[in-house]
């Protein structure tokens, strides 16, 4: 995919032997809480986040804990660990009876709440992340946290809108076309040559009479 920015994570280690991403879990989080757009979600990721900087930081500073990607609220891509790899993301958790999805999964952040609505922007960024990953990966099925961790989390919330994603994806991706430029106006040009028609000094050369075209003029 096109305009990823990595931030590396240390909160990652291998996958089991024999285990590869078969599930795809969605979470929402946002750094300080409700508030969009700042440093706190990478600073936490890549175990940097000032315990003093906010009140509800001193509870989670310690925490070692990853995701594999960020999607932000302008679609901004951010990857964090690389998907070979086991981010620390879901926790205690369980799929279809199989516990541990750390081990199976790829774990996409949402930058949002429970509370409010996602953008535009970032279910286009997350149906072509899901497409590009189901390419790549025998991914079989997609989850919010929690539908893997029913009763201790909540996220993506009741906001994120399972039914347009999941339309997204029977889409085909957008063509890219490049941007066509209009092809600018040529000037008209004269006959005596590539003078615009409203250049005086062509006008002014054309219309004066010398003394001899003057002369032939009286003897007509």
């Amino acid at each position: 995919m096109e305009g990823v920015r990595y931030v590396p994570s240390p909160n990652c280690d291998e996958r089991p032997g024999g285990c590869t991403a078969e599930l795809l879990v969605i979470h929402n989080i946002s750094l300080p809480p409700g508030e969009f757009g700042g440093r706190g979600i990478e600073e936490l990721f890549t175990n940097r986040l000032d315990a003093a900087a906010h009140p509800d930081y001193p509870a989670i500073a310690e925490l070692k804990v990853s995701a594999h990607f960020l999607i932000r609220r302008d679609g901004e891509l951010v990857q964090f660990v690389p998907c070979g790899k086991r981010a620390w993301h879901a926790g205690e958790s369980s799929w279809r009876g199989r516990a541990r999805c750390n081990d199976f999964s790829i774990g996409v952040e949402l930058e949002g709440t429970d509370r409010a609505p996602f953008t535009d922007a970032q279910y286009e960024r997350l149906a072509e992340l899901t497409r590009a990953l189901q390419a790549r990966y025998p991914i079989r099925d997609i989850a919010g946290h929690s539908d893997v961790a029913p009763g201790r989390k909540t996220d993506p919330g009741p906001h994120f809108d399972w039914t347009r994603y999941r339309a997204m994806l029977d889409q085909p991706p957008p063509r890219r076309t490049r941007r066509k430029t209009r092809a600018q106006p040529q000037r008209k040009q004269s006959r005596a040559g590539p003078f615009t028609t409203h250049d005086s000094r062509l006008t002014a050369a054309r219309t004066a009479k010398t003394p001899r075209r003057q002369a032939r003029a009286r003897r007509k």
